[in-house]
Protein backbone atom coordinates (compact mmCIF):
# COMPACT_ATOMS: atom_id res chain seq x y z
CA UNK A 1 0.00 0.00 0.00
CA UNK A 2 1.33 3.38 -0.98
CA UNK A 3 0.12 6.81 -0.01
CA UNK A 4 -1.02 7.44 -3.58
CA UNK A 5 -3.02 4.19 -3.67
CA UNK A 6 -4.67 5.12 -0.37
CA UNK A 7 -5.37 8.66 -1.58
CA UNK A 8 -6.98 7.44 -4.81
CA UNK A 9 -9.13 4.97 -2.89
CA UNK A 10 -10.31 7.59 -0.37
CA UNK A 11 -11.19 10.03 -3.15
CA UNK A 12 -13.14 7.34 -5.01
CA UNK A 13 -15.71 7.42 -2.22
CA UNK A 14 -18.85 9.47 -2.99
CA UNK A 15 -18.62 13.03 -1.65
CA UNK A 16 -15.07 12.48 -0.29
CA UNK A 17 -12.80 15.52 -0.18
CA UNK A 18 -9.23 16.15 0.89
CA UNK A 19 -7.55 19.12 2.47
CA UNK A 20 -4.64 20.22 4.66
CA UNK A 21 -6.42 21.93 7.59
CA UNK A 22 -3.72 21.63 10.26
CA UNK A 23 -0.43 22.24 8.45
CA UNK A 24 1.25 21.63 5.09
CA UNK A 25 1.82 17.92 5.67
CA UNK A 26 -1.28 16.56 7.44
CA UNK A 27 -3.57 15.31 4.69
CA UNK A 28 -7.18 14.83 5.77
CA UNK A 29 -9.99 13.01 3.98
CA UNK A 30 -13.55 14.01 4.83
CA UNK A 31 -17.14 13.29 4.03
CA UNK A 32 -19.72 15.91 4.93
CA UNK A 33 -16.95 18.00 6.45
CA UNK A 34 -16.05 15.28 8.98
CA UNK A 35 -12.72 13.43 8.99
CA UNK A 36 -12.64 9.73 8.15
CA UNK A 37 -8.88 9.36 7.56
CA UNK A 38 -5.74 11.41 8.05
CA UNK A 39 -2.05 10.94 7.38
CA UNK A 40 1.20 12.88 7.26
CA UNK A 41 2.59 13.39 3.76
CA UNK A 42 6.21 13.43 4.94
CA UNK A 43 6.29 10.76 7.64
CA UNK A 44 8.48 7.75 6.94
CA UNK A 45 7.42 5.06 7.30
CA UNK A 46 4.00 6.01 5.98
CA UNK A 47 1.01 5.41 8.29
CA UNK A 48 -2.50 6.76 8.74
CA UNK A 49 -5.34 7.10 11.25
CA UNK A 50 -8.92 6.07 10.62
CA UNK A 51 -12.11 5.72 12.61
CA UNK A 52 -13.45 2.35 13.80
CA UNK A 53 -16.14 0.98 16.09
CA UNK A 54 -14.77 0.70 19.65
CA UNK A 55 -15.08 -3.10 19.76
CA UNK A 56 -13.34 -3.35 16.40
CA UNK A 57 -10.49 -1.11 17.64
CA UNK A 58 -9.71 -3.66 20.35
CA UNK A 59 -9.98 -6.60 17.96
CA UNK A 60 -7.76 -5.02 15.31
CA UNK A 61 -5.08 -4.04 17.81
CA UNK A 62 -5.03 -7.57 19.22
CA UNK A 63 -4.90 -9.30 15.83
CA UNK A 64 -2.48 -7.12 13.86
CA UNK A 65 0.88 -5.76 15.00
CA UNK A 66 0.63 -3.07 12.30
CA UNK A 67 -2.56 -1.66 13.83
CA UNK A 68 -2.40 0.28 17.09
CA UNK A 69 -4.69 2.64 18.99
CA UNK A 70 -4.98 5.98 17.17
CA UNK A 71 -1.89 8.14 17.49
CA UNK A 72 -2.89 11.57 18.86
CA UNK A 73 -6.56 10.54 18.53
CA UNK A 74 -9.30 9.16 20.77
CA UNK A 75 -7.91 5.64 21.19
CA UNK A 76 -11.39 4.22 21.74
CA UNK A 77 -12.59 5.31 18.27
CA UNK A 78 -9.46 5.58 16.09
CA UNK A 79 -6.66 3.26 14.97
CA UNK A 80 -3.30 3.90 13.39
CA UNK A 81 -2.38 1.60 10.52
CA UNK A 82 1.22 1.05 9.40
CA UNK A 83 0.91 -0.64 5.99
CA UNK A 84 4.11 -2.67 6.43
CA UNK A 85 3.08 -5.69 4.38
CA UNK A 86 1.60 -7.64 7.31
CA UNK A 87 -1.85 -6.27 6.44
CA UNK A 88 -3.05 -6.74 2.88
CA UNK A 89 -4.69 -4.06 0.75
CA UNK A 90 -8.07 -5.79 0.98
CA UNK A 91 -8.06 -5.41 4.77
CA UNK A 92 -6.93 -1.79 4.53
CA UNK A 93 -9.58 -0.92 1.95
CA UNK A 94 -12.18 -2.57 4.20
CA UNK A 95 -11.02 -0.43 7.13
CA UNK A 96 -11.25 2.70 4.97
CA UNK A 97 -14.76 1.66 3.92
CA UNK A 98 -15.76 1.14 7.55
CA UNK A 99 -14.37 4.52 8.60
CA UNK A 100 -16.05 6.31 5.71
CA UNK A 101 -19.38 4.58 6.42
CA UNK A 102 -19.20 5.40 10.13
CA UNK A 103 -18.79 9.09 9.35
CA UNK A 104 -21.37 9.10 6.56
CA UNK A 105 -23.81 7.33 8.85
CA UNK A 106 -23.27 9.90 11.58
CA UNK A 107 -24.42 12.75 9.35
CA UNK A 108 -27.93 14.00 9.99
CA UNK A 109 -30.58 14.19 7.28
CA UNK A 110 -29.90 17.88 6.60
CA UNK A 111 -26.13 17.28 6.20
CA UNK A 112 -26.77 14.35 3.85
CA UNK A 113 -29.10 16.51 1.77
CA UNK A 114 -26.39 19.18 1.52
CA UNK A 115 -23.97 16.53 0.26
CA UNK A 116 -26.38 15.44 -2.42
CA UNK A 117 -26.77 19.07 -3.50
CA UNK A 118 -22.97 19.61 -3.48
CA UNK A 119 -23.20 22.21 -0.73
CA UNK A 120 -20.57 20.67 1.57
Amino acid sequence: MTLETLREYCLSKPYATEDLPFDETTLVFRVGGKIFLLTDLERTPFWFNLKAEPEKVLELCERFSAITPGYHMNKKHWVTVLPDGTTDNELIFGLVDDSYNLILGSLNKKEKEKLKNNQI
